[in-house]
């Protein structure tokens, strides 16, 4: 497997707050029905599935952090985007849970 970062929620939580990712990209991997039931505004959505179609759309030069539901299909995209020359890929652990659970709302 290849080697990723990974970030904490609540570090990830506090740098979305206080403008850090700003140049970043910040995708949810989670499939729409996921996306409209909770997720962060700052986030786009795009389904794990549609990554390797969409390859040409994603940042080579800017952070890329990857969100999913608990962690593992984020760590699965974080994986592949670094097989594909993609430098600075960081999974953000626990996924939308963990980040939900740091904003007061239950996800199940």
């Amino acid at each position: 497997m290849d080697d990723f970062e990974s970030i904490e929620p609540r570090q990830f939580l506090d740098k979305l707050q206080d403008g850090s990712l700003k140049e970043a990209k910040l995708i949810d991997v989670r499939e729409p029905m996921e996306w409209d039931y909770y997720h962060l505004e700052e986030l786009e959505l795009l389904p794990m599935n549609s990554i390797p179609g969409r390859l040409d759309e994603l940042p080579r030069e800017r952070p890329i952090y990857v969100v999913c539901a608990h962690g593992v299909r984020s760590a699965n995209v974080c994986a592949y985007l670094k097989h594909h020359g993609f430098d600075e890929v960081i999974n953000v652990e626990g996924g939308m849970a963990a980040l939900a659970y740091y904003r007061g709302f239950q996800y199940d």
